[in-house]
């Protein structure tokens, strides 16, 4: 990751929910909701010589917003950390599984998706004014629930939610 793609994260994370769409539009990245993609695909992320950055996202139009909104991130992602192994095409199915990239590289993206969406800031932020459960979380920073737990999980090392 580039300092200037810092500066462009830092700014899309002062206010919950993410932006996610901005951010990665901002970073070069066109994103695309597609109806067209077959189940059990969540999104991809391939070459496209239109973009500014030369990549878009294509999200499955048919998953709920907040699975979606994951999936951005998610591919955004893979663009930040794994950009010189998307080739043409990297594809993720539903459990963010690419046949391109070996599970650590898959952890490493999803981990850094939840930063994206969930920065430790603005979490801490929003603990500090009382909110805390999972949903209420889940609900301002429009994330899943269980996606909200395990990121809770990571930042304050709980043990179970």
């Amino acid at each position: 990751m580039t300092p200037q793609e810092f500066v462009v994260i830092q700014r899309h994370q002062t206010k919950a929910p993410v932006d996610i769409t901005a951010l990665a539009t901002e970073l070069g990245v066109a994103v695309f909701d597609s109806y067209d993609l077959p189940p059990g695909i969540s999104g991809k992320i391939c070459l496209d010589p239109t973009a500014d950055s030369g990549y878009s996202i294509t999200v499955n139009a048919n998953e709920p917003y907040r699975r979606r909104r994951f999936t951005v991130a998610h591919e955004c992602a893979h663009f930040l950390l794994h950009r010189s192994k998307i080739g043409d095409e990297l594809t993720d199915d539903a459990l963010y599984r690419s046949e391109k990239l070996n599970t650590q590289e898959e952890f490493q993206a999803n981990n850094k998706a939840a930063e994206l969406l969930m920065p430790r800031k603005l979490m801490n932020d929003y603990i500090r004014k009382g909110i805390v459960s999972v949903s209420q979380l889940a609900d301002e920073f429009e994330v899943s629930e269980p996606a909200m737990r395990v990121r809770m999980r990571y930042l304050y090392q709980l043990e179970s939610m």
